[in-house]
């Protein structure tokens, strides 16, 4: 391996550290949870003479808190909030490697790259400075974002709250503003069980269900096509799983599906029940309406025009920002009252796969924007 920077040095040591989210892996201890990745961060911080604190937000699981107080008196606050954990992977997957001028392992794109690029601006202003005279920097490392979201709800909760918050994720260092929400819908239809030889003595709720897909796939598919918005485009919905019926020869008395439908700003859970509920009853459907998730995960829309976020535009050279179509924790963070944006290092289509790989370019182009961005704080 070619002699490494301190912050491709960073990264590697940061995938190597397994943080497989807990609720994706439960009987892999020693390749779960972010505490490890948390206690590495926070030595790193001593040795700048930043002391951690933990923020508990599941059982074993804290986020990780880092605050740069200004040279005067706090006036407002900038979070930097990427995410410790990572998805299910194989142990072999966490050795960093590096080829072509890409970094491979677990983590590298998702969000690891962005761990190492924030966590290398902040050390830097804190070592050399300078250190903004009335805004406190904070690192947030939170847990969950995986799976349910835990660390920056509980942000959102409890606090710091900030004037601008910087969620780290892979957006091929593009600054995003806006993106979608997401609500998972299970729609389900009674039957009445029967043998398979007499299927007229009973009801066949996949038949009826058959028609809720029909009524979905074309009524509601155009009404969806017809809403847009300027950086998001439509919403969509996508039918992630279908389960009904025991065996071939008796008839189904139920039947269930799982939709996942991602929403735009303007729409809220009530809305898009009210919405698809009507265009069912039109085609005389009355399937059972649940939510398959409690969490809620409204769309994000932050101003671009705020000052600070004018200000990281300017410092990530970027003259607007964008939309993607993926949920993330800046969206629970705005809902506790602190402005976001998304930005990282890496593109989204690798998060998540065999072989997750981040450009090193990206991740030395993200410590510096984001550099940039801080240094010139008040």
């Amino acid at each position: 391996m070619p002699r490494l920077s301190s912050i491709h040095r960073l990264l590697c040591e940061l995938v190597e550290i397994p943080s497989i989210n807990p609720m994706l892996l439960p009987d892999r201890e020693d390749l779960t949870g972010e505490a490890k990745v948390a206690d590495f961060l926070a030595e790193e911080a001593k040795k700048l003479g930043i002391s951690a604190r933990k923020m508990r937000v599941l059982p074993g699981r804290s986020n990780l808190l880092l605050h740069l107080r200004p040279t005067g008196k706090v006036r407002q606050r900038v979070l930097l909030t990427p995410h410790l954990d990572v998805v299910p992977a194989e142990e072999k997957d966490f050795k960093a490697t590096i080829k072509n001028g890409n970094l491979h392992g677990r983590g590298a794109c998702d969000t690891k790259g962005s761990v190492a690029s924030f966590f290398s601006a902040f050390a830097q202003i804190a070592q050399n400075g300078p250190r903004p005279k009335n805004t406190e920097i904070v690192f947030v490392g939170l847990v969950d974002e995986e799976f349910g979201q835990a660390g920056s709800r509980m942000l959102a909760q409890k606090g710091p709250k900030g004037d601008l918050a910087i969620a780290g994720e892979p957006t091929k260092l593009q600054v995003v503003s806006a993106h979608k929400g997401n609500l998972w819908i299970r729609l389900s239809t009674q039957g009445k069980a029967a043998h398979g030889s007499t299927p007229e003595n009973g009801k066949n709720a996949i038949e009826a269900m058959t028609a809720v897909l029909q009524c979905l796939y074309s009524d509601y598919s155009k009404i969806l096509a017809q809403k847009s918005h300027p950086l998001l485009g439509s919403p969509s919905l996508s039918i992630g799983r279908i389960k009904g019926g025991t065996q071939p020869n008796v008839i189904p008395n139920h039947c269930e599906i799982d939709l996942d439908r991602r929403t735009l700003p303007s729409e809220t859970p009530a809305s898009v029940k009210k919405e698809l509920v009507e265009i069912l009853a039109a085609k005389g459907l009355a399937p059972k309406y649940s939510s398959a998730r409690d969490a809620s995960c409204p769309a994000l829309e932050t101003d671009p025009n705020l000052p600070l976020a004018q200000s990281f535009l300017k410092a990530a050279k970027r003259r607007k920002s964008h939309g993607v179509p993926y949920f993330t924790d800046a969206s629970p963070i705005a809902m506790g009252g602190t402005p976001a944006l998304v930005y990282g290092p890496g593109n989204i289509a690798q998060a998540h796969s065999k072989d997750e790989w981040v450009p090193l370019k990206e991740v030395e182009d993200c410590r510096d924007a984001v550099y940039r961005f801080l240094k010139d704080l008040d």
